[in-house]
């Protein structure tokens, strides 16, 4: 006998944080072996904005998105995520900080024996006394919130599965539910879609546009396939040795201006199949 399509009674969601701008002036980031991340790179992303970062591998594309969420400390420059100072912070303070910024990884990062519930209630880590996450004591308004997550992106009905025994395009789908558990202002995806199909590519990029559409949230995807920046990305900036190369509108970004940002003429295989 098949699950129903919405194994749990789910009520109406919350409203929707108010989202978050992104400034970084002159910001450059050098790691300790003196690998410059980013170069003097000067941004301002209003909130609410959907922007894709594309570039190659080693362009700072990665560092950018670390960079915003704390995970990478800036060398030099200003870096503001809504109005807070992340260039310098505490541990507390950014901490504190990625409460409110969801994160999406290549790797889905999911606890493959858990089910996909476990993995979405994850999400409310920050904003869980550590006792309850300990027990799994989740409150009904957590699941609530995790149970919505799961419904946006189309998976509700696997809430009890393990998320091991998913495919890749719905363990991706998870991790974009355990990030919108947070309830966050601003959405960072680090290469979402370089190990899926096209078909399945196409999917989760559907789901984290409408996220930015529907809930205005502001989300910056890091992508290395030109033709997903054009289609999906409102705003694109192209990053090539640690530099802003190209900040524009994607849909108006030439062959030119990514062979500028790949500092070579495009193949194929810049180019998502069909």
């Amino acid at each position: 006998m098949s699950a129903p399509h919405h194994p749990v009674d789910v009520a109406a969601p919350a409203a929707a944080s108010t989202p978050w701008s992104i400034r970084l002036e002159e910001v450059t980031v050098r790691y300790p072996n003196g690998t410059v991340g980013l170069n003097r790179v000067s941004l301002d992303i209003a909130a609410g904005e959907m922007v894709a970062v594309v570039g190659l591998s080693g362009s700072g594309k990665s560092t950018l998105i670390r960079t915003i969420n704390g995970l990478v400390p800036v060398t030099s420059g200003i870096l503001d995520v809504g109005g807070h100072r992340v260039s310098g912070a505490s541990p507390r303070t950014l901490r504190r900080l990625r409460g409110d910024i969801g994160m999406v990884f290549q790797s889905f990062n999911l606890a493959g024996r858990a089910s996909v519930l476990q993995n979405v209630l994850v999400g409310r880590l920050a904003h869980t006394p550590l006792w309850r996450t300990l027990l799994g004591a989740y409150p009904e308004v957590d699941r609530q919130r995790a149970y919505h997550a799961l419904d946006r992106v189309g998976i509700l009905p696997k809430l009890h599965a393990r998320a091991s025994d998913l495919s890749g395009g719905q363990q991706q789908r998870i991790a974009i539910a355990r990030a919108l558990a947070q309830e966050p202002r601003v959405v960072l995806a680090d290469e979402p879609v370089a190990s899926l199909d096209p078909p399945t590519a196409h999917g989760v990029m559907n789901d984290l546009r409408r996220i930015n559409r529907d809930l205005g949230i502001t989300v910056l995807v890091n992508l290395h396939l030109l033709d997903l920046a054009r289609e999906y990305g409102a705003r694109m900036i192209g990053m090539r040795a640690g530099e802003v190369v190209y900040d524009g509108p994607a849909a108006g970004a030439s062959d030119a201006d990514f062979e500028s940002i790949y500092g070579r003429s495009l193949t194929a295989d810049d180019r998502l199949g069909a």
